[in-house]
């Protein structure tokens, strides 16, 4: 079993500090908002790019960060993570302005309804219209999918649907770290269930949030991994972390996808946690880990 190194752990630890006992001694989603309300963010650098704006994509709140003053910048449309029921805009905008740094690519992050007051399938619904009007409002742009954990799942199923849906045309999809498996059953559920920042105890009440009704736990856009007809997917990136509750549901789905005949590239970290790439500025690993992650789909979208 992989041991994260000193400085990672001080990092996890840190990170898990910050958090609310979510799923446990905390449960009410009033009282788990109220906790990130209350909680002082700390300055962080901001990325400069040409222009951010916040925009109304045919109802659904989206901000688009556009690298370049003008010009055809290929579109990544980004789902953020946070199990479906937490973060915002405000939380991965300094992602988001890396992402788009990094790439050249016109990023839209979407605003998409959350669990539980909003459970499936309200989250990928949302995304589909952001995807759909980011594809009409950039007209021939090479357009990608991309996200971290439930934003990963919400990428996924972004490529399923506009596949299903007959467009708009998806060339590529970058899943970090995606949370898939509303079962949890894969080994790396139990052996980092607990101590490495995100636990099984959040991913119970997340997925619980998320999927009130059973009958949807068997959903193809709900449960891509094990559910879903892979076949005529866009190429792929997924990223995954040894020390991740998730490891196993990103490496299963990158399987999956190959064996439906879909491009698919992977990177696995064996001494990162969940949500490393956000820790750029406190893990020189972490660091390039998102700098490759940021090429693989720069290069993709050429």
């Amino acid at each position: 079993m992989t041991h994260p190194a000193p400085e990672v752990r001080a990092v996890i630890d840190l990170a898990s500090a910050q958090f609310p006992p979510i799923g446990t001694e905390m449960t009410d989603i009033a009282e788990v908002r109220a906790f990130f309300a209350a909680r002082p963010r700390p300055p962080a650098p901001r990325v400069p790019v040409a222009a951010v704006t916040d925009e109304d994509a045919d109802g659904v709140p989206v901000r688009v960060y556009r690298p370049a003053p003008d010009g055809d910048a290929p579109v990544v449309v980004f789902c953020h993570g946070g199990g479906f029921v937490l973060c915002d805009l405000d939380s991965h905008d300094g992602f988001c302005r890396s992402l788009a740094a990094a790439t050249g690519a016109t990023v839209v992050s979407v605003d998409y309804r959350r669990a539980p007051e909003h459970p499936f399938p309200a989250a990928p619904e949302d995304s589909y219209t952001a995807l759909a009007w980011a594809a009409a409002a950039h007209p021939g742009r090479p357009l990608a999918v991309a996200g971290d954990s439930a934003g990963a799942h919400l990428a996924t199923v972004l490529a399923l649907l506009a596949r299903d849906r007959g467009g708009p045309r998806v060339a590529f999809q970058a899943l970090y770290y995606p949370m898939l498996d509303p079962t949890r059953s894969r080994p790396s559920h139990r052996e980092n269930a607990q101590g490495y920042f995100l636990t099984a105890d959040h991913l119970r009440w997340y997925w619980d949030a998320y999927l009130p009704d059973p009958a949807d736990r068997t959903h193809p856009y709900a449960a891509p991994l094990d559910r879903a007809d892979l076949s005529g997917l866009p190429p792929a990136h997924v990223v995954t972390a040894g020390l991740d509750p998730l490891r196993d549901d990103g490496t299963a789905y990158a399987a999956a996808l190959a064996a439906a005949g879909v491009a698919v590239r992977t990177h696995h970290y064996p001494g990162m946690f969940h949500g490393f790439l956000s820790m750029a500025e406190a893990l020189p690993e972490a660091a390039g880990a998102r700098a490759t992650a940021f090429a693989v789909l720069r290069d993709a979208l050429v």
